[in-house]
């Protein structure tokens, strides 16, 4: 599997499939990806982004899913602690410690609890953690999916920051974490090498600090 940072928390898994994540990234769009599947952590709109404009089938929490329909978009509903196969693809929802509005014109509305995903495609599992602050449960999620890959937001202010990130990842036990939601506004600019090296002294975790753009082959018997 080939896992591309696009930034922010936009991150698209290619394998036998193509799965877009939060289709959204500062200053470009996504559209060019052309993914098969888009899955939504939440409904801020620096995490829908582009998703109505893709028009591929979604899978994302109900209250989202039934948005995503009512704008004419096929779309998979799903709650927390659930799991969907949709091409041999799996996907279950975690939860997340965050909140999540449907931010259209106007107020906007409900946007269901916010979550993450763990995505299952040709042998490697990808745990996308949404946006959300640390929370204990992250060990029942190692304990329960064993991830591969774990994708964690760093940035404070709106998430964890990069010392709850590094306790998040203990809790996860997955061999490599990728942080993500971080440099993209001043609000939220971190310098990901502290916790990269923070990690790598103290664990046998690998962190792998992405360019925006920028791909890693998932290869589980490296």
């Amino acid at each position: 599997m080939q896992l591309t940072w696009l930034g922010h928390s936009c991150v698209l898994l290619t394998g036998s499939k193509k799965i877009l994540i939060d289709p959204f990234v500062e200053g470009r769009s996504v559209l060019d990806t052309n993914p098969d599947l888009v899955a939504v952590t939440h409904g801020h709109d620096d995490h829908i982004g582009e998703t109505i404009a893709l028009g591929k089938k979604t899978i994302a929490i109900t209250e989202i899913a039934k948005y995503v329909k009512s704008k004419g978009l096929p779309a998979e509903g799903m709650n927390i602690g659930g799991t969907i196969f949709i091409d041999g693809i799996s996907f279950t929802m975690t939860a997340a410690a965050h909140s999540s509005w449907i931010e259209e014109a106007g107020i906007g509305c409900y946007g269901g609890t916010a979550a993450g995903f763990i995505i299952g495609m040709d042998g490697v599992k990808v745990y996308h953690a949404g946006d959300t602050g640390l929370f204990s449960d992250m060990k029942l999620i190692g304990e329960l999916y064993r991830p591969d890959v774990a994708l964690l937001p760093i940035g404070g202010r709106y998430t964890m920051g990069p010392a709850e990130a590094m306790m998040a990842a203990n809790f996860i036990g997955a061999k490599m974490v990728i942080p993500i939601h971080y440099n993209t506004w001043k609000k939220i600019t971190v310098d990901p090498l502290p916790f990269k090296r923070a990690i790598e002294r103290t664990t046998d975790i690998r962190v792998n600090v992405l360019q925006p753009g920028e791909s890693i082959e998932i290869n589980l018997n490296a």
